[in-house]
């Protein structure tokens, strides 16, 4: 797994407790990332992820509204809107790619969502992207 990819899956399942258990301490997030990436630029590529999530996530929810046609956030799988969180704020804030955002959270998708997970991110997020990218 690439090294970048598994600061994403890192970043995603300190999402994911975020989502199901709001009441958490973020504090314990630091100690959960460090442990598991080894190199201090994952922790901080993880971390920035994370932070820019947690800041965007109204925004970042509206948009992923809009964008999901005839779904609320409230009715997909928690992995699922979490990975769309994460996919979305990197085409939206980041500087990487909007394909490769696309393609690590399908990655992200497959790996831990539903067998329809993939298709679905996959779906959202290249129409969020399409309309990023509307002149």
């Amino acid at each position: 797994m690439a090294r970048r990819s598994r600061a994403r899956e890192v970043a995603l399942q300190v999402l994911y407790q975020d989502d199901l258990n709001p009441q958490h301490h973020p504090a314990d997030d630091e100690q959960f990332v460090a442990a598991r990436l080894q190199s201090a630029e994952l922790v901080e590529f993880a971390t920035s992820l994370i932070a820019g999530v947690r800041r965007n996530r109204g925004e970042l929810d509206d948009l992923l509204a809009q964008t999901a046609d005839h779904w609320s956030l409230e009715r997909m799988a928690a992995t699922d809107r979490n990975v769309l969180r994460l996919g979305a704020f990197e085409i939206k804030y980041s500087d990487t790619p909007g394909r490769v955002a696309i393609n690590e959270a399908v990655e992200l998708a497959k790996r831990f969502g539903t067998r329809q997970s993939a298709q679905f991110v996959n779906g959202i997020l290249d129409r969020l992207l399409a309309e990023r990218e509307k002149p």
